[in-house]
């Protein structure tokens, strides 16, 4: 198989520098040798005794059909598909559907595995989901201490999934998928939004230590916060801009993160200065409930002991 794979299909020897060049020396049969299928008859290889024995003495021709090149994957012998989603569908739909088509109709023994872009995205399954939840709790166990509560945080949780609804809507309607760039985001509108929650309800916790009511200090927050929250937000979505109409190498995946973080962070914006207030009272006030309040005839600890 050696000497055939040489004089068929060549076979890459030396190199040889001539008049300042390199050239490279190239092992193969003389075109005359190789010319019909018979030829391989006339080709000899040697014995153990360094003979120079003929393939006819040892090997016959059989004219079969196949093809021309076995493909294979982990071992297997496969067959390679390419294709992509259809317009209005995305790549997680046309998985959905490969795998549903195959479970139904590929005979026993066959199964389909993924390759490049497609086999990252089946690993990686539904890790963004996990990796949001946890950003949310992490926000939520900082805002825990900060506030010295386990209620007060949740104005500022509850807001975000505006933000997420703004994300999808401008997706939907500018026709974009959710993929990784819409995901990454959405993570950042978590910090983003979540500011924004953090100034009302930071501005309004402090006036209730003070002794000022909950929904009367809710809404000095949301007004006196009013101005840096649009301004800040409207400033981040002006410079989104250029992501919305981006063009050239990468445009889908600019358009897509600058689309989901502008749509977050409008939609959460506007929602969000009215939704906020309302729920820190919600939460202030079951907050107290929950705050033991001493009875009259109890004595301080320091008098019991």
């Amino acid at each position: 198989m050696s000497t055939l794979q040489t004089l068929l299909g060549s076979e890459y020897a030396t190199n040889f520098i001539r008049f300042g060049q390199l050239y490279k020396v190239m092992v193969q049969a003389l075109p005359e040798y190789r010319a019909v299928p018979e030829d391989i008859l006339q080709l000899y290889v040697k014995n153990k005794q360094g003979e120079m024995v003929p393939l006819a003495a040892f090997a016959t021709l059989e004219k079969v059909y196949g093809v021309d090149q076995i493909t294979r994957y982990n071992m297997y012998p496969s067959a390679e598909i390419n294709g992509e989603a259809a317009d209005g569908f995305s790549s997680g739909s046309a998985i959905a559907a490969i795998q549903q088509t195959a479970a139904e109709k590929l005979p026993q023994g066959f199964d389909i595995d993924w390759a490049g872009i497609t086999r990252d995205e089946v690993a990686a399954g539904n890790q963004a989901v996990y990796i949001f939840f946890i950003c949310l709790l992490f926000v939520y166990l900082i805002l825990v201490a900060q506030y010295e509560s386990i209620l007060l945080p949740l104005p500022v949780i509850l807001s975000l999934p505006t933000g997420i609804f703004g994300a999808f809507l401008f997706l939907g309607v500018l026709g974009l998928e959710n993929n990784i760039y819409a995901q990454l985001a959405m993570i950042m509108l978590i910090g983003l939004l979540g500011k924004n929650a953090i100034l009302i309800v930071e501005f309004a916790s402090i006036k209730e230590r003070n002794g000022v009511p909950a929904i009367k200090a809710a809404l000095e927050g949301a007004k006196v916060r009013l101005r840096p929250i649009l301004m800040t937000s409207f400033a981040f979505v002006a410079g989104l801009v250029p992501l919305l109409f981006a063009t050239g190498a990468g445009a889908v995946g600019n358009r897509t993160i600058g689309t989901a973080a502008a749509g977050g962070m409008l939609i959460g914006t506007l929602f969000g200065v009215v939704l906020v207030p309302g729920l820190y009272v919600v939460f202030a006030s079951i907050s107290k409930g929950f705050k033991m309040t001493p009875r009259k005839d109890e004595k301080p600890f320091t008098e019991i002991m």
